[in-house]
């Protein structure tokens, strides 16, 4: 039997250690597929939306630090993937998507189903290129790999579905230690860390903040913290690397954090920045005394949101590794201490919030959240979408042990995780894994509880159920407007669940949470937890502006005036009455 131009870029895919390729079957894709079938060593994870595969390929790609592989068919197919693919590009994981293309002698002419991949995707990857002939086949396949793991980020190969089909050009296949690159790792040079230990061993109350970047830092900045007595607020994206085995640990901060993590990086005299682009410039100090500092892997990023007193180009853990020895231990620690006991008394608070009654309706999503974590695994994956249950995983998903935390934290894309759940799972059959979503983002990708289903995957899915977009209609409110367009139809998703042949539990009062999350979380298969919780439940960001209470005031006057009443009275409730 002939090796097709298919089977040749597949074992690229499998040199590389690529284990599975989410996506949706298309008969420009049959020669990708076949290839796959004869092979045996990729599966093929069939899913009901393209978008959804590559939501799920960024959550492996997230998790291994592994290449990862989605698919579309040509057209529609292929475009469905980009939203996925931004949020992957956007988040830095190292993802390969095939975009299927028409036949090659069609190119031009208008044909069915028609686009041009090659420059629709071009700004959500970092390689992105058409495949015309089989000889370009190998070569473009490898290019693609190398950039997707070397730059961290998407590469998008085009491939029409007859050149698939073609017999390959003999070419001499790579070596998996040609494509397996890690990523680099950049040591700064010795004048600027002897800059950087000078600045930080001229005293002053230093608090560290920290990103994504600190990514296999943890004990350095630990340490770093220990040395110069510093408290450790964390962007979200740095909360799974940092919070966990952090005695200097003090919250998030931003406008889903904690008041703690905004005092402690407001009232300092140092601000130090490792490996995080936090984009919300109104949460940094604006005290002209206060000195920043910037460490980052990428250049571009420094000075980026706030003016900084010193730019360091590094890997956070090297660079940290090799500044240590160059500073001095610093014995005073009230910056710390205070920083640590507004962090317990903020978060008896929050915790606080996670406690029901029984009788007392409706539900306070943080009761839900909290459950979850104090009865998941140590080594438990969570995904979250974006708006309120993003809100309750920051606050109350605690990153102990091995846990992880996955989201749409750059692109900011509802229904993420419901497919990043799919992908966590995939690449890591033996772990727990618990979605939080609300019922707006839950309901955009809704098709791929089938995926579980038929996957017989054992993913806990959380629903939010406050019938409403909750966080736009907050946005709203803050904005002193009318909630519009935020509500949605109740919906019993337990039922729907159990239609769609797997576990529906339906939570409509406090005092049957626990029971619920421990009967999800015993539960060998899909569960879904349907719990039907507070729309009115406000988020307070950690530092109210005058704005803000004025958009609230005026959302209040407005409803009363409009003859909305019940809404500024279940909103006093909600969070008055506890």
């Amino acid at each position: 039997m002939k090796r097709t131009a298919a089977d040749q870029f597949v074992e690229v895919l499998a040199l590389a250690g690529v284990k599975r390729i989410y996506g949706v079957v298309g008969d420009s894709l049959n020669a990708i597929t076949e290839a796959l079938r004869k092979r045996g060593d990729i599966e093929w994870v069939p899913m009901r939306s393209e978008e959804a595969a590559a939501f799920a390929a960024g959550a492996e790609a997230h998790l291994t630090g592994q290449l990862a592989v989605c698919a579309g068919s040509c057209g529609p197919g292929n475009t469905h993937l980009i939203n996925g693919l931004y949020d992957c590009h956007r988040s830095r994981v190292p993802v390969l998507a095939i975009a299927a293309q028409i036949p090659s002698v069609e190119l031009g002419t208008g044909y069915f189903q028609e686009t041009h991949p090659e420059n629709l995707f071009r700004e959500c990857s970092h390689y992105c290129e058409l495949i015309s002939a089989p000889n370009q086949m190998q070569r473009t396949a490898e290019i693609a790999v190398r950039n997707a793991l070397g730059k961290r980020g998407v590469s998008v190969v085009v491939i029409p579905g007859d050149v698939a089909q073609q017999k390959e050009e003999p070419a001499r296949p790579p070596t998996a230690e040609s494509l397996r690159l890690s990523a680099p790792q950049v040591l700064p040079s010795a004048g600027s860390l002897e800059q950087l230990a000078t600045l930080l061993n001229a005293g002053g109350r230093v608090t560290l903040l920290c990103g994504a970047g600190c990514e296999d830092a943890g004990p350095q900045v630990v340490e770093l913290a220990k040395r110069l007595q510093a408290p450790v607020v964390s962007a979200l994206r740095g909360k799974e690397f940092v919070e966990k085995d952090n005695p200097h640990f003090v919250g998030l901060t931003g406008l889903i954090g904690y008041a703690s993590g905004y005092w402690a990086m407001i009232d300092c005299d140092v601000l130090v920045m490792l490996g995080t682009d936090f984009p919300y410039r109104q949460f940094y100090p604006d005290r002209e005394d206060t000195r920043v500092i910037q460490v980052d892997v990428r250049p571009e990023n420094i000075g980026k949101r706030t003016r900084v007193d010193l730019g360091v180009v590094g890997s956070v853990a090297p660079t940290l590794q090799a500044l240590l020895p160059r500073l001095e231990a610093r014995s005073d620690a009230k910056h710390l201490e205070r920083a640590l006991a507004h962090y317990r008394k903020t978060r008896e608070e929050l915790d606080a919030l996670g406690q029901g009654t029984v009788g007392r309706k409706p539900i306070h999503p943080p009761q839900v959240a909290r459950a979850f974590d104090l009865q998941g695994a140590d080594d438990a994956i969570f995904t979250c979408d974006v708006g309120l249950p993003t809100v309750w995983a920051a606050r109350y998903a605690t990153m102990k042990g091995g846990r992880r935390l996955v989201g749409s934290f750059n692109h900011g894309s509802m229904a993420s995780a419901l497919a990043q759940a799919i992908g966590a799972q995939k690449a890591f059959p033996d772990r727990q894994v618990v979605s939080f979503s609300g019922d707006g983002g839950f309901t955009m990708l809704m098709g791929d509880v089938l995926t579980l289903v038929q996957l017989s995957l054992p993913i806990k899915i959380v629903v939010f159920n406050n019938s409403s977009l909750g966080f736009v209609a907050m946005e709203q409110q803050v904005g002193g407007m009318l909630s519009v367009g935020t509500a949605m139809h109740p919906t019993n998703f337990a039922a729907l669940a159990e239609a769609l042949g797997m576990k529906g539990l339906r939570v409509e009062d406090p005092g049957q949470v626990d029971e619920a999350v421990q009967q999800a979380l015993a539960t060998p298969g899909p569960v879904l937890v349907d719990a039907v919780v507070s729309k009115a439940e406000l988020v307070m960001p950690p530092r109210i502006t005058a704005s803000m209470a004025a958009g609230f005031t005026l959302f209040g006057i407005k409803a009363l005036l409009n003859g909305r009443t019940t809404e500024v009275l279940e909103l006093a409730r909600t969070n008055l009455w506890r």
